[in-house]
C-alpha cells in the first residue's frame, strides 16, 4: 500500500476556529493506513468516470448527511449511489403537520419509499434497498429489547454480505459511512457504520465468497460528519460579528463542550445548498420545515461554512491531508 504525506488540518476563513479543531491527530493518520493485510484487489487508476456509494441507515439520511456533495458530484458528471439499509418502518411522524395525515399513519413505510423516490429524483441519484427491517430508536431506562428480526440484531459480516454483492457489481471508488457511533447512537446507524467497514475491505479479498462477484478495492471510505462542532461555533460567531441573532444560542454551551472529530476533507457545497433543502423536504413525513436543518439561513451558510465535512477512515492510495474532493488521487 502506497502511503501519502500528511499535513495539518487548515481552518475556514474568518471563522475564528483553531486551525488543531479540524486537524487529524498523527494516530487518526496512522488509522487511516492500518490494514489487515490481506490479499486485494488492485485499486483502479484514471477511471473514465468517478463513481461514489453512500450507505445510510434510513430514507432520508441520505438527505441530511452529504446531499450536497452528492448533487455536487452528480453534477460533475460521477456515478453516485446510495445504498438504503431499512424502509424506515419504524419511524415517527416528525413534521408536526403531517402528525394526522391519514395516509402516513396507515403506511409509513409505502410513503417514505415514494418520499425516498422524490429525493432520488432531486438529488439525480442512485438508489438501492437491502431490504432489511428498521430496528427503532428504543427510549426508556433501561432500554427496552430491540425487536425480533431487525437489522441491527443481524450478524454483522451476514448483514453485509449484500453490501459486498453490491460494491463489487458497482465498483465504487469511494464509499460514505457513519462513525462508529454512527454520528448519533441509533441502532442501524451503528451496524450500517459496521457492515461498511466490512464490505470495504471483504469486497476486495478475492478468497471472499467470490460468487458474489469479482473483487472490488474501494480506494477510499470516510466518515461523514454531520454538524460538527466547529461548525456551529462558526455560524455564532459569524452571526455575532453581524449583529444577527442565533438560534442556537441556548445550545453553544453544549456544542463548546463537544470533542471535536477530525475533519480531514472539506467539500465546498455552496451551490448545492438549495438542491439539499429540496432533497430533505422531500422526506415530508421526517423533516419539519420550520425546524432544526432550516434555521439557519443558506446565504449564512454560504458565509459562515460552505462545506459538507468528513473524516478519512482508510485510504488504499496516498493522500495528503486536508482534501478538498473525495476524489482526491483518484481522479485523471
Amino acid at each position: 500500500m502506497t502511503t501519502g504525506r500528511y499535513r495539518a488540518g487548515v481552518a475556514p476563513e474568518d471563522t475564528g476556529v483553531p486551525k488543531a479543531a479540524l486537524a487529524p491527530s498523527d494516530e487518526t493518520f496512522k488509522a487511516l493506513l492500518n490494514h489487515g493485510g490481506h490479499p486485494e484487489a488492485e485499486v483502479e487508476k484514471n477511471p473514465c468516470r468517478l463513481r461514489l456509494m453512500a450507505v445510510h441507515a434510513h430514507p432520508d439520511d441520505e438527505s441530511s448527511k452529504g446531499a450536497g456533495t452528492m448533487a455536487r458530484y452528480v453534477d460533475e458528471g460521477a456515478e453516485v449511489t446510495v445504498v438504503t439499509c431499512t424502509g424506515g418502518e419504524r419511524g415517527d411522524i416528525l413534521n408536526p403537520r403531517l402528525k394526522d395525515d391519514p395516509e402516513a399513519n396507515a403506511d409509513l413505510s409505502a410513503v417514505r419509499h415514494r418520499e425516498m423516490d422524490r429525493a432520488r429524483e432531486i438529488l439525480g441519484i442512485n438508489q438501492v434497498w437491502l431490504g432489511y427491517v428498521d430496528s427503532g430508536l428504543p427510549e426508556g431506562d433501561p432500554l427496552p429489547a430491540l425487536p425480533d428480526g431487525c437489522f441491527a440484531l443481524i450478524d454483522p459480516e451476514e448483514a453485509a454480505r449484500p453490501l459486498v454483492k453490491l460494491v463489487r457489481e458497482l465498483r465504487p471508488h469511494v464509499m460514505l459511512t457513519y462513525d462508529e457511533n454512527g454520528g448519533y447512537p441509533h441502532p442501524d446507524h451503528i451496524h450500517s457504520h459496521r457492515i461498511s467497514m466490512l464490505a470495504y475491505e471483504l469486497a476486495a479479498d478475492p478468497s471472499y465468497m467470490p460468487e458474489l462477484g469479482e473483487p472490488w478495492a474501494v480506494a477510499k471510505i470516510y466518515y461523514q460528519l454531520l454538524f460538527p462542532p466547529a461548525q456551529m461555533i462558526a455560524y455564532a460567531r459569524y452571526m455575532r460579528k453581524h449583529g444577527l441573532d442565533n438560534p442556537f444560542e441556548a445550545q453553544m454551551e453544549y456544542f463548546e463542550g463537544l470533542d471535536q472529530r477530525p475533519i480531514t476533507t472539506r467539500v465546498n457545497v455552496s451551490r448545492y445548498l438549495d438542491v439539499r433543502d429540496a432533497a430533505l423536504l422531500a422526506h415530508a413525513t421526517q423533516v419539519d420545515p420550520d425546524g432544526f436543518f432550516f434555521a439557519v439561513s443558506n446565504e449564512i451558510k454560504r458565509e459562515a461554512w460552505p462545506t459538507e465535512d468528513f473524516q478519512l477512515r482508510h485510504s488504499r492510495i496516498g493522500v495528503t491531508l486536508p482534501e478538498s474532493d473525495l476524489f482526491e488521487g483518484i481522479r485523471q
